[in-house]
């Protein structure tokens, strides 16, 4: 098994006139923790996009987890998409009249069958082990955070990834999710994070910055700590 989960070689995205991204060329280990910054318009949605098997490039190669993915048929990306990727969205995307743990049961569901203790188990990873019976509205945004966190984390996926995770976050519960993640790559897992909170995109071990749709920044920030 390769120690590269993820790769993008020489990936463009044009839209029309448009260059979104151009000339990209990435490469993600097993693992690692890479934060993806940079200013409005420079191209982090449709990386994010690119990465999550939710859009394919106009020009160049993507390889997740040893499969290339930028010719795959809309059916094929569905099934990538469930089995590699776990997702956390800023917005949640919970269903509003399933508790929590039935929340985490639809992911395991549209992947393969479903197992409440299973579900039960990640809810208390997450420190949620006594809201599992509750609605998304009667949970805090930290909750419902940490209910999207354990749902992406259900199925094992190959990446975790995280679009704007603390951003609908008070700096408390930022927190609490930032330090959720810490857990998480200690115990290998492969994040990564979309984030515009310099915060964030710090704690990570890696930060690749985008601007006009291209790297422009790519900092170990891990061998920084170590040397500061």
């Amino acid at each position: 098994m390769s120690d590269v989960i993820l790769e993008l070689k020489d990936v463009s995205k044009i839209y029309e006139t448009v260059n979104a991204l151009s000339e990209i060329n990435l490469s993600v280990h097993r693992g690692e923790w890479v934060s993806i910054m940079g200013p409005s318009g420079s191209g982090k949605t449709t990386m994010i996009n690119m990465i999550g098997a939710m859009d394919t490039p106009s020009l160049g190669k993507i390889i997740l987890d040893g499969e290339e993915i930028q010719d795959m048929k809309a059916k094929d990306l569905t099934v990538m998409r469930r089995d590699k990727i776990g997702l956390i969205f800023q917005q949640f995307h919970l269903i509003h009249y399933l508790t929590a743990v039935e929340n985490v049961m639809v992911s395991q569901y549209y992947h393969s069958m479903v197992d409440e203790e299973e579900a039960i188990k990640a809810l208390e990873k997450v420190g949620l082990g006594d809201r599992i019976h509750h609605l998304p509205h009667q949970l805090s945004g930290g909750e419902q955070q940490r209910v999207c966190i354990a749902r992406a984390l259900i199925n094992s996926p190959a990446i975790l990834l995280a679009d704007e995770p603390t951003g609908n976050l008070d700096e408390e519960n930022e927190q609490i999710v930032i330090d959720l993640m810490k857990q998480l790559h200690a115990e290998g897992v492969t994040i990564i994070v979309v984030t515009h909170d310099p915060e964030v995109g710090e704690e990570a071990q890696r930060k690749i910055v985008l601007n006009h749709g291209r790297i422009v920044e790519d900092v170990n920030l891990e061998e920084g700590r170590k040397n500061a």
